[in-house]
């Protein structure tokens, strides 16, 4: 039987780790014995998860003797975590033992040096922080989670949920996978990655500086095709002047700020509205839904049927 332990620290994020125990407890092969033993280890026999207090049957050790390790983010990833715990990390990594990472659990896993190298993913608000952190790690903050064999790690808590039905996956094949996705009332693959989940905002201009009124009537004329000579000539600019203020204010060129600001607003449409996708492609500038849905998808990740199905309210 596979041997799946959970690392429980001090702050650990209650639902990141009760979703591991929940879907591979509740695993069951096709003749009905459980297909994983699950273990909670921790550093102390008792750990402080906010809500609740749980007490841990196996201490550290029982680590480097799973085959499978899972650690859960925690509430604040800039506590350091205790060497003991980081020396029994690579310990298990260095017996072959597979390390999982939950959200930003990534931190913790980063911390050990064992995702140096490597590609890796966390909760996409946290990216860019793992990344000035950890700078030998390259970070993905558009997918729901990276499988480089041994280590892998996912992003939000969510996707921890999509990462363990694919480790379910990976060892016991896709019918056993399926009926856990099933008992989880679970897709065992969700269309698109986490970028969908980013909130695209467009960087404003600062209060009284020269391009405010021209980013104003940028966003009152997103349903016209405009060129960076159009845009020039409505800031009374040349297009270089143009986009030196538009970097040294916004950190992105005009057209990077406009396409940006359109998927912004065809994001609002799709989850607001009822419009169909080729009236929302002219309302936001773009002559054809092909041009549109490429660019959408270039930036959110998924295209914009999808989109509308996974974040439009009920009607």
């Amino acid at each position: 039987m596979h041997t799946v332990a959970i690392l429980a620290l001090d702050q650990v994020i209650p639902f990141e780790l009760t979703t591991p125990i929940e879907v591979f407890g509740r695993t069951r092969l096709p003749d009905g014995r459980p297909a994983y033993r699950v273990r909670v280890c921790a550093a102390a026999p008792t750990v402080d998860a906010g809500a609740f207090t749980i007490q841990a049957h196996w201490g550290l050790d029982a680590l480097a003797q799973a085959d499978t390790i899972i650690v859960p983010g925690r509430a604040d990833p800039s506590v350091p975590v205790p060497e003991a715990v980081l020396a029994a990390l690579r310990r298990a990594a260095a017996g072959g033992t597979r390390i999982a990472s939950i959200c930003a659990g990534a931190f913790d896993l980063a911390a050990t040096g064992l995702l140096d190298g490597a590609r890796a993913t966390t909760h996409w608000i946290g990216a860019a922080r793992l990344a000035r952190l950890y700078p030998a790690v390259e970070v993905d903050p558009d997918v729901l989670y990276v499988d480089n064999g041994q280590f892998l790690t996912s992003a939000g808590a969510a996707a921890g949920l999509d990462l363990c039905l694919h480790l379910i996956r990976r060892d016991l094949g896709s019918a056993v996978a399926a009926d856990a996705a099933r008992l989880s009332v679970m897709a065992l693959e969700r269309e698109g990655g986490q970028a969908q989940f980013i909130v695209h905002d467009t960087p404003p201009a600062p209060k009284g500086s020269i391009l405010e009124p021209v980013m104003r009537w940028l966003a009152d004329n997103l349903d016209r095709e405009l060129s960076l000579d159009d845009i020039a000539a409505r800031a009374g600019m040349s297009t270089r002047s143009l986009n030196r203020h538009f970097r040294e204010q916004t950190g992105t060129s005009p057209l990077q700020w406009l396409h940006r600001t359109r998927v912004r607003q065809a994001q609002h449409l799709l989850e607001a509205t009822g419009h169909p996708v080729e009236r929302i492609a002219a309302q936001v500038g773009y002559g054809s839904p092909t041009a549109f849905r490429e660019r959408f998808k270039r930036v959110v990740g998924t295209s914009p049927q999808a989109y509308r199905n996974s974040f439009r309210g009920a009607a």
